[in-house]
This record gives structure tokens, sequence and C-alpha cells, in this order.
């Protein structure tokens, strides 16, 4: 069964938005796992714009607390800032299960697009050694059609397969390429040798479709569109109802 890892980066936006503590972005996680999900992810910036270092830090306690996986995401080429020590460096004092390398900037609003395996390759190569020496499982944020090979040689556990076009096309009804595409760099992927992860705008009404087209999908993170539809469901219903779609894919 694909595994549910939810980012509860969006709790942290909001918290943001009004200063102090509320809403308490441990305590939604911890309502997430209650509901069964199968860990948390994060997705600290270094302009702090959402989840903290000091963040980091208690959902890591968390998930080790309730035998989680924590998946850490970020980009490992952003030098450290005040309140930021750097990715490899927040790895290093939160030992995720998972570190998730997305080669995403400042400016953008989300992550848009992977790596260019065959141009970045070779200055990934020594960060994923390096956070492999820290105990972390490796995936790598990859575009459908990537040059799988070239990802493969940079040593990485996974890839993580962007959904973002896929549910652009879904929700004009014309996902067929765009599932094609991601099928079948799933496919060279797992031949190759790695596992594949998926995040990006999936959603209760078309993580199934993709599930049924993409098959062998380790895990799935999911933040917007949950956090969304919980604000109407709550979150243990809304993690209940992603539980359901996983388990029949």
């Amino acid at each position: 069964m694909t595994l549910l890892s939810v980012n509860v980066n969006k709790i942290a936006v909001l918290r943001n938005s009004r200063g102090g503590d509320a809403p308490d972005v441990v305590r939604a996680a911890r309502a997430c796992l209650d509901a069964g999900a199968h860990g948390i992810t994060v997705h600290p910036r270094p302009d702090a714009r959402h989840v903290r270092h000091e963040d980091v830090l208690a959902l890591s306690a968390l998930c080790r607390e309730r035998g989680v996986e924590f998946n850490l995401e970020g980009n490992p080429f952003a030098p450290p800032r005040p309140g930021y020590p750097g990715f490899l460096a927040l790895c290093g004092q939160a030992r995720p299960a998972q570190a998730t390398l997305v080669p995403d900037g400042d400016a953008q609003l989300t992550s848009d697009h992977g790596f260019d395996f065959e141009r970045d390759g070779e200055a990934l190569r020594p960060l994923v050694a390096s956070l492999h020496d820290l105990g972390c499982r490796v995936s790598l944020f990859a575009d459908a059609g990537c040059d799988v090979a070239a990802g493969a040689g940079t040593g990485t556990d996974r890839i993580e397969l962007y959904t973002g076009p896929f549910a652009q096309a879904f929700a004009a009804e014309s996902a067929q390429a765009a599932l094609a595409a991601c099928a079948e760099t799933s496919r060279l992927a797992q031949a190759a040798g790695l596992g594949v992860n998926a995040g990006h705008d999936l959603s209760q009404a078309n993580l199934g479709a993709f599930l049924a087209a993409v098959p062998g999908v380790a895990e799935v993170s999911i933040g917007h569109a949950l956090i969304d539809e919980a604000l109407y469901a709550g979150l243990d219903a809304t993690v209940r109802a992603y539980l359901r779609i996983l388990s029949g894919a």
C-alpha cells in the first residue's frame, strides 16, 4: 500500500499570518498521526515563510516518539542565513528518516519543477552521500520524463515525481498524456532500482486516478489540498478519507 505523509506547512502559514502559536503545528501533526497518517512532511524555507527551525525539531521529536517517518524537504544549495542553518545542517539536527531534495528558490511561491539530473547530477552526488552518512533515505524531486539514469547516478534512493502538471491536466479533463509520462518515468526508475514517491497538488479528486495509472508508488506527500479539505471536514476525517483511497488503489 502507498503510504501517506501529511505536509503541515499550511498550518504554519496560518499561524504566521497572525503571530503567536495558534494554530499549533505539532498538535495538527499529532491529529494527522492519530487518524492513521504514516508520516509527516515539512519543507522549511530559508525565509521562514511557514515552518521554522524550531518546528522542524519539534516535529522530528514527535515522529520519533510515534515511530513514524519524518520527511524533511528542502533545497540543499540554498545558503544558510539567520534562523536557517542550511538544509544539510538542519538534517543533521533533526535526523529525518527521509530527506527530499528540491530545486526551489526564494522567489518561488511553491515547488514547480524537478532537478535537471544531467546538469545537476555531479553537484548532487556528494550531498546524497552526506545525507546517507546521517542515516537519511534520500529522494530527489523529479519531473515526469526526467533522465532517470542520470538521477540514479547520484546515488539517491528514490525520486519524487512532481505531480503538478498531472493535477492541472486532470482538472482540465485531459490527463492521459501526463499520466502516461508519470507511469513511464516510474517504471524506468523502479527498473533502475529506485523507489518512487509522488507529490504536489494531489487531492482526493485525483489521487485514485494517479495511483491506478502509476503503480508501485511508495509514498505520497500531500499538504495543500488536504488542509483545504480539512477546513470543511476536519483533519481526522480528511486523513481517513485519503487512507481509504490509498487502501483501495
